[in-house]
């Protein structure tokens, strides 16, 4: 019994440590609502410098993304992700797709790379953002891919969490899903407080520097 510890100990941080499997982010680890929203000055994949506190004026949703994470997949391969950003766009809402992937990690993909990738999958965010330093990413404690916050246009924080109810990887689960960002932004922008301001977060770990 004793001599099977060890390998069991080691299997089980193997599967932790699997991208597959969902970490389920806490919610009391992000700003709290109410508060200011953390500014933040980045590159996007085009070399433009963006800055949180350009969109003053706007609702902003903060989507922090990793190409590889099989959460992510689930709502880029299915279509999800760009109909909100879509949907976000129409109703002037600024969305902004963060990778605070670090330089130095397999999953790590360079501007152009992401670039193409985002073209591929026809997103439509106001702008993709290079975190490689973590910076904006340890500002608001995104955790893991896919965590979402929404900004009202006085640059308050309004949504901290999940993109849904659903914390698996399947695309099957998105049409039963209570869609957060989209019951949140529809609230908002109808003048009324969101029915669920803090959630929690579930995805890919964050592969910060």
């Amino acid at each position: 019994m004793l001599n099977s510890l060890p390998r069991r100990f080691l299997l089980m941080l193997a599967v932790l440590a699997s991208t597959s499997v969902p970490l389920i982010a806490s919610a009391s680890t992000a700003p709290s609502v109410g508060q200011n929203a953390p500014d933040f000055t980045l590159q996007d994949v085009n070399g433009k410098t963006v800055r949180l506190s350009d969109f003053r004026g706007r609702y902003v949703v903060l989507e922090w993304n990793n190409p590889n994470c099989p959460f992510v997949q689930k709502h880029y391969g299915s279509g999800n992700m760009q109909q909100l950003q879509k949907e976000a766009a129409a109703k002037n809402v600024a969305w902004l797709t963060i990778n605070s992937t670090e330089v130095g990690h397999g999953d790590y993909q360079p501007p152009a790379q992401l670039a193409r990738w985002m073209r591929e999958q026809g997103g439509a965010p106001a702008a993709t953002l290079m975190d490689a330093e973590g910076v904006a990413g340890r500002a608001y404690a995104a955790r893991v891919t896919p965590h979402m916050y929404i900004a009202d246009p006085q640059g308050r924080l309004i949504y901290a969490g999940g993109i849904d109810d659903k914390p698996s990887a399947r695309a099957s689960d998105i049409p039963a899903a209570t869609n957060y960002i989209r019951v949140g932004l529809a609230q908002a922008l109808a003048g009324q407080p969101l029915s669920q301001a803090t959630t929690r977060a579930y995805g890919c770990s964050i592969k910060y520097k």
